[in-house]
């Protein structure tokens, strides 16, 4: 997700979208670990996505 589509969302949105993108990388995670994925990127791209979305949470739970 990018910056801008991420203040757009509303809080419960964000947070399903959290929720998707950690299942979503655990689920790389496994799949790297039994055999390598093509873009070995998607895991790094991934864990900045899950950052992102976290970090906007925090920010509105302190507002």
């Amino acid at each position: 997700m990018k910056q801008s589509e991420i203040k757009e969302a509303s809080t419960a949105e964000l947070q399903e979208k959290l929720a998707e993108a950690r299942k979503a990388y655990s689920d790389f995670k496994m799949a790297h670990t039994i055999s390598p994925l093509e873009n070995p990127i998607q895991l790094r791209s991934q864990r900045k996505s899950i950052a992102r979305i976290a970090t906007e949470l925090t920010k509105r739970e302190v507002q």
